[in-house]
């Protein structure tokens, strides 16, 4: 049985890693940036960076599905469908935001 502190704190990291993710995809600065300042200059860059928030994201939500913590209400229906694919494909890249018609995207 989980302790009851471990559910808040899966589920404040799962949302840590989705806003870590959504700032890759929008190009913005994340910790990433600081651990390796030189990649800013190599076009393969952003892929990476993408790469590895990804990475953590999915990581991290494998972590709450083993221990049967909570995470789907953390994210759309889309998106929530996207990481059980677990597979970081164009349409992730080109959908993610996407809600009604929208774009929704991180502030910060």
């Amino acid at each position: 049985m989980v302790q009851e502190t471990t559910v808040p704190f899966m589920q404040g990291k799962v949302s840590e890693a989705k806003v870590h993710f959504e700032r890759a995809l929008d190009c913005k600065h994340t910790e990433f940036d600081d651990l390796y300042p030189y990649m800013i200059e190599h076009p393969q860059f952003f892929w990476y960076k993408r790469y590895v928030a990804w990475s953590e994201l999915l990581t991290i939500v494998k972590l709450c599905q083993e221990l049967d913590v909570p995470w789907r209400h953390l994210f759309s229906v889309q998106q929530a469908e996207y990481v059980d694919k677990r597979v970081m494909s164009a349409k992730v890249l080109d959908y993610w935001f996407e809600k009604n018609d929208t774009r929704e995207h991180v502030g910060h």
